[in-house]
């Protein structure tokens, strides 16, 4: 048996060859269905019509939180880009002074802070009371124990103890 003429059934090469050319043949003696999947229209609009245009409404809702935070978003992007002007202003100015200049501006705010650092250490230092307690005599402490149980349910049983 020659292993490059023959197909797996059996059937020689002429024969299978003979089989495939029937089986296309019934195959293409069908007929083809089609089935459009889209449809174009070729034909040229009119420039113009005798209908006239029909107003259509706008139905676009946008909700009132939505609106809020447009608004919100705009402001803080406007605030906050003022305050981004108005420091690299002050910073702008405070590239041109000297350390001199520097300490100067700041002087008043750190004596404010000495000042109220003095202040505060001096009004706890006078709150702070000197109490000097001297007990002399026998000291005895007396304890008496009430103790009320009482118990509700049967499966899932609570208990409640009273100290007093």
């Amino acid at each position: 048996m020659d292993p490059q003429h023959t197909t797996q059934s059996g059937m020689r090469e002429s024969e299978a060859a003979a089989e495939a050319r029937r089986l296309l043949q019934e195959w293409a003696g069908k007929p083809v269905r089609h089935h459009p999947t889209s449809f174009r229209d070729d034909t040229e609009p009119p420039a113009f019509g005798t209908t006239p245009p029909v107003r259509q409404e706008d139905r676009r809702i946008v909700p009132a939180w939505a609106a809020g935070i447009a608004v919100a978003s705009i402001g803080v992007g406007a605030g906050i880009t003022g305050m981004g002007c108005g420091a690299w202003l002050v910073l702008q100015g405070l590239a041109s002074v000297s350390l001199a200049g520097v300490l100067l501006v700041t002087l008043p705010f750190a004596g404010l802070a000495m000042a109220a650092t003095a202040i505060g250490s001096a009004i706890s230092k006078a709150r702070a009371a000197v109490t000097t307690n001297v007990f002399a005599g026998p000291v005895t402490h007396h304890t008496e124990i009430h103790n009320n149980s009482t118990t509700r349910g049967a499966f899932f049983a609570r208990t409640r103890n009273e100290i007093r």
